[in-house]
């Protein structure tokens, strides 16, 4: 298959096409180029993508693919191929009989090139670039040290990004860097960008388990007091107002956020949220909502300000909750579930009684929920 793409004669060496590639790339431009030269890239690049993927009557060498990476590399090629199919091999060769540890495109990635996954990053500021850019960045997700480079990169288009040697995870975010923007890019985007990234966010959030427990419990306030809570929960998307309660209700119920679940669910503010969300008018939105709202009620080292709450509205919730989600007589979980939370709002004392105010000591009363 190799003459498909080579007409001229033999099939160069992975060492030569990296040279062609790198020579090509600057002829190309955003306001059209040459024909020639745009035919030459894409026949160089179709050479590499044999090299890479083999074909289908022979499989692809693993020594000529390692040479191929190689140039790549020592060519600084990444950066410029970083949306193209190619990349994404690239990404996961890893010789047979090499050490321990992150593939050389990662490693090369995070300690030379950081930029190339933040580029791929914006590619979520523009609609044609966003999915193609998503579906390259969520394959470099897979490994801890570019999740990392994500999170942690502060820097503004046309700066060094991040290395990594030279972060504090104790130091909190300012909430201007790279991985904030997801937030802007799920909320404000259209539904293609907004999807999309989403899907990123959350394979960022689910698949880092140790990383991410670290992060947030660093930067607690900034993540759900100033972008979590009041930009996706209180979007005006359903579909992420949906997602995201239920991501939330994911990340809480994780044992590695045990911290930061904790935290949450001390907060009545979080609390009277949750609340409001079981009344959406949208059954998915409220159904997503029920699993935040239990993790509240079935915590048994609540906390005053919660407990104060919940005993509030003690009445208001034992006439609620039995008719929630009515039609949901096929799902015994969420029934037994329900049944659950009922019990344990009935074993709250009536607010005004002698219990509750033992319960509650000399606190201030919280207000109902609205």
């Amino acid at each position: 298959m190799a003459f498909l793409f080579n007409r001229g004669g033999r099939q160069k060496q992975p060492a030569e096409l990296a040279r062609l590639l790198k020579d090509l790339l600057p002829k190309l431009s955003d306001n059209g180029s040459p024909p020639k030269v745009e035919e030459e890239v894409a026949r160089t690049m179709s050479q590499m993508k044999v090299i890479v993927q083999g074909t289908q009557e022979a499989e692809s060498s693993p020594e000529e693919v390692h040479k191929l990476i190689h140039a790549i590399i020592q060519e600084d090629l990444l950066y410029d191929i970083s949306k193209s199919i190619l990349f994404s091999h690239i990404l996961r060769f890893k010789p047979a009989n090499a050490a321990p540890g992150d593939p050389s495109a990662i490693s090369y990635l995070v300690l030379q090139r950081p930029e190339i996954i933040i580029e791929l990053c914006r590619g979520y500021n523009h609609a044609q670039s966003a999915m193609p850019c998503g579906q390259i960045l969520r394959q470099a997700l897979a490994y801890d040290t570019i999740a990392a480079v994500v999170l942690y990169d502060e820097s503004q288009p046309g700066e060094r990004a991040v290395q990594l040697k030279e972060v504090d995870v104790g130091h909190r975010q300012s909430g201007k860097g790279t991985f904030w923007n997801f937030f802007q890019w799920i909320n404000k985007g259209s539904f293609e960008v907004s999807a999309d990234a989403f899907t990123t966010f959350r394979d960022l959030l689910t698949k880092h388990k140790q990383l991410v427990s670290q992060y947030l419990a660093t930067n607690y306030e900034l993540f759900f007091t100033q972008y979590y809570n009041p930009v996706l929960l209180l979007s005006q998307s359903y579909v992420t107002k949906r997602q995201s309660i239920k991501l939330l209700g994911e990340l809480l119920l994780d044992r590695s956020n045990y911290v930061v679940m904790t935290q949450y669910v001390a907060s009545g503010d979080n609390l009277k949220l949750t609340m409001n969300l079981l009344k959406d008018d949208r059954k998915m939105v409220q159904y997503e909502a029920f699993h935040v709202f239990k993790v509240f009620v079935a915590n048994p080292n609540k906390s005053d300000e919660v407990r104060r709450l919940l005993i509030k509205n003690r009445s208001r919730l034992l006439r609620f909750l039995p008719n929630f989600l009515e039609g949901r007589t096929d799902d015994d979980q969420f029934l037994d579930e329900k049944s659950f939370l009922v019990r344990q709002i009935e074993l709250l004392p009536e607010e005004g009684s002698e219990a509750a105010r033992a319960m509650l000591g000399q606190g201030q009363a919280v207000d109902a929920v609205a």
